[in-house]
């Protein structure tokens, strides 16, 4: 049986693991460049899994990246580490997440295809209590120290080494893309299948649609290969 000290690490590593790619094929594929569609069943275990490991608002997390795309590495991209330089992104990448996150002009320009549901409302709005919850599930099932420090890892990896990599796990020749194994795996059980037309266009409220057609056509033909960025 494995000792606690192998299984801490282990478990972090999982945990964080889990997190990145349900919001790899969830929050980023699946809704942000509405490049898959998933099966309701599906849906729900992602964002139950979400909520458990990050706590993170599916409507948040899309408008959110949706600006991102919009304004890439230019005045209103909420987390450019060209504008704000790459080591505050990286490190403080939750601080530029929560205040652009936190901006209700954001949501409803960035997703208005995305209303609010009853889960939303009564469930996973309460972001914070589903990373506690979870926190509380990693103690009772191997204890007090050791679900605190693999909580506490996960944490750790999911925010400051893997979160910054979701766009695009696979950049160079020769790259793993778990994600897309994942998303193959679910396609087989028919819990997911690929869009046939990929687009991360957002049907603007306020002006500014004009500057973001050039980003917006080239995000479109990313995200049409399911396993791009």
């Amino acid at each position: 049986m494995l000792s606690s000290v192998w299984i801490v690490p282990l478990v972090a590593v999982a945990l964080a693991q889990i997190a990145v790619i349900a919001t790899s094929v969830y929050l980023h594929r699946a809704l942000s460049h509405r490049a898959l569609r998933v099966h309701p069943v599906a849906e729900l275990l992602f964002r139950a899994v979400l909520w458990l490991t990050t706590g993170l608002g599916r409507r948040e997390w899309v408008a959110v990246h949706r600006k991102h795309h919009t304004f890439t590495d230019r005045d209103g991209d909420p987390h450019s580490p060209r504008l704000f330089g790459f080591w505050h992104v990286q490190l403080f990448n939750v601080y530029y997440y929560m205040r652009a996150a936190q901006n209700r002009e954001t949501i409803e320009t960035f997703a208005p295809d995305l209303p609010e549901d009853w889960l939303d409302r009564t469930v996973f709005a309460w972001g914070w209590c589903g990373p506690a919850l979870g926190l509380v599930g990693l103690c009772v099932i191997l204890g007090v120290g050791a679900g605190l420090g693999a909580g506490l890892g996960h944490a750790l990896l999911y925010v400051f080494v893997l979160a910054p990599l979701i766009k695009k796990f696979s950049v160079g020749r020769g790259e793993f893309d778990p994600s897309w194994l994942v998303i193959r795996a679910l396609a087989v059980v028919r819990l997911v299948a690929l869009a046939r037309v990929a687009a991360t266009r957002v049907p603007p409220q306020r002006g500014g649609a004009a500057q973001s057609d050039a980003a917006t056509e080239r995000d479109e033909g990313r995200a049409r290969a399911g396993s791009g960025g």
